[in-house]
């Protein structure tokens, strides 16, 4: 297990595609393409080589003694000036684990490392691109308009990199005929809980389903000197008074392990001048919750005190859906073999579920999944101050490649 060569691969990364800004490998661009490049001369080391499917996702293959395949990895694409371990620790540790094989008997299972493509979503809005399209649950016809920023398409910029958008779910298929027993992620926490309780590595018990959702309330706009305050019908008020009962509902959904969290991003009043009482308050609701039950109970209990406030302050409210995401949680066993992993290696094994999206989340209804988090200095990812104390990050390492050889063995005997 060396933890040393998987910090060495991701320094020499970062080294070809970074700028004193952070990372570059925006996905389907040059600097990704050449991450890739560089990464494909990795693999050629070991006497294996690239595979890319329908979705432009490239897979490594190291044949076992059966069929069954524990399947690792995650992606190497950043966001535009992002940091140097999101995404790309969980490829490099995945292919450090082909190397403690390769070259050596065949492994009693097979072993596939994946680099998702477009994990981010950062140029075209949409995250999971080559991992939902695997798992068949990308739209297509909600993609194929979308365009970046200097207007270049997303069917252009796929067909650029030998990616055809009407042919990506095809993938799917690719997919299902792979005997897959288990898809193991190591990723960065891109937050601050492990750090907080002074621990390296973290067992992840599931991604946060998500419930996102706009709230318009709707009252008079009036002069803000003439008008009494208690003849006014502010919707603003009726907002921030609702944006505070969220946080409050969250509060009392948490439980130790499996927090949950609410969280107003955006704001919009009319008519948006210092000298009148807001007439109309948009804001957004976005929910997120391991256990869909509390979710569900969240939704119902935020839809209900917006309807509280809104009629103290005499406006009305109406909820408009922008989207809803399931919770995944991770497989039992799997969640087992993972903190007996990170237990051995660092003396503990915290479990906490996981906020952000992660390609795992789209394996969950096909195969075994679980995830493992190396603790984020100061909670920061997507910038170029992203880090992890290099102690804390070589215990993640080889806690992981513990995960994998404890995977291998549950697969061979027929798991």
């Amino acid at each position: 297990m060396n933890a040393q060569r998987v910090i060495a691969d991701l320094r020499e990364l970062a080294a070809r595609t970074s700028t004193p800004d952070g990372a570059q490998r925006l996905a389907w661009g040059p600097m990704w393409r050449e991450a890739r490049d560089w990464f494909r001369t990795k693999v050629a080391a070991l006497g294996l080589r690239v595979e890319s499917d329908s979705a432009g996702n490239h897979w490594v293959t190291l044949p076992g003694a059966s069929s069954r395949t524990v399947i690792v990895g995650s992606h190497l694409d950043s966001v535009p000036n992002g940091g140097w371990l999101d995404g790309c620790l969980g490829v490099l540790a995945g292919l450090e684990a082909l190397r403690m094989h390769a070259g050596a008997a065949k492994p009693p299972v097979t072993l596939r490392l994946v680099d998702w493509a477009d994990e981010e979503g950062a140029r075209f809005g949409r995250s999971l691109i080559g991992s939902s399209a695997a798992a068949g649950s990308l739209k297509i016809d909600e993609v194929r308009e979308l365009t970046d920023r200097q207007g270049t398409r997303l069917v252009d910029a796929l067909a650029e990199n030998g990616v055809l958008l009407d042919k990506m779910l095809d993938a799917h298929r690719e997919l299902k005929t792979i005997d897959a027993r288990a898809y193991l992620e190591l990723h960065i926490e891109q937050g601050p809980v492990l750090e907080s309780m002074k621990k390296a590595t973290g067992v992840v018990l599931g991604t946060f389903g998500v419930e996102r959702h706009m709230v318009r309330f709707t009252g008079q706009a009036a002069h803000s000197g003439s008008t009494p305050i208690a003849m006014r019908r502010d919707a603003f008020l009726a907002a921030a008074q609702t944006a505070l009962e969220c946080r409050e509902i969250a509060k009392r959904h948490s439980t130790p392990g499996a927090g949950v969290v609410c969280t107003v991003g955006v704001v919009n009043v009319e008519p948006k001048i210092v000298t009148a009482v807001p007439g109309v308050c948009e804001i957004s609701v976005d929910q997120r919750a391991l256990d869909a039950n509390v979710l569900s109970a969240m939704h119902r209990e935020a839809r209900e005190a917006s309807e509280r406030c809104a009629k103290e302050n005499h406006v009305a409210v109406e909820w408009k859906y922008l989207g809803r995401i399931e919770p995944r949680p991770f497989d039992p066993q799997l969640l087992r073999l993972c903190e007996e992993a990170v237990r051995e290696e660092t003396g503990d094994a915290p479990r906490l579920p996981s906020g952000p999206l992660h390609d795992a989340a789209e394996m969950v209804p096909h195969m075994p999944v679980v995830m493992m988090f190396a603790c984020s200095s100061n909670g920061l990812s997507h910038c170029k101050e992203e880090d992890t104390p290099e102690p804390h990050l070589e215990k993640s390492i080889r806690a992981y490649l513990r995960l994998v050889e404890k995977t291998v063995a549950h697969v061979a005997l027929g798991s």
